[in-house]
């Protein structure tokens, strides 16, 4: 997609799979090596129902989308709220899917509505991104 972005327009979905080996990296880039990322039994004993990507991992793959949907424009502003976690099981991970539409463009800047699901269930709350249009 160009960067011509006009208000109303649907973003394609991008479909990111995420596996163990991800976060393992991820936790090796960004040092945070919380076991909740990476031990089933450690997240487990916290209440979680496994092992979960990290938030900021996954507001990365949302920041790849935009990227795409808008052929590397600057990013502005790019936020959520972590609102319900992704469980990445051993087997095959788990599929985070971005969409979104283009809410308004105004002063040479787009704001991004966007929409980020695993296995139907919103994983994050009001993201949006803003980028130089």
């Amino acid at each position: 997609m160009s960067a011509v972005l006009t208000a109303g327009d649907a973003l394609p979905e991008r479909v990111f799979t995420v596996t163990r080996a991800d976060l393992a990296a991820y936790a090796s880039a960004s040092g945070d090596h919380n076991p909740i990322h990476q031990d089933e039994d450690v997240a487990r004993s916290v209440g979680l129902p496994g092992v979960i990507a990290h938030g900021m991992y996954t507001l990365a793959l949302v920041g790849r989308a935009v990227a795409e949907w808008t052929d590397g424009a600057e990013v502005v502003e790019l936020g959520s709220k972590f609102t319900s976690p992704i469980v990445v099981p051993a087997d095959g991970g788990a599929e985070v899917r971005v969409a979104g539409t283009v809410k308004a463009v105004a002063d040479g800047l787009a704001t991004l509505a966007l929409e980020v699901t695993c296995d139907g269930q919103k994983v994050l709350g009001m993201p949006k991104a803003v980028v130089r249009a």
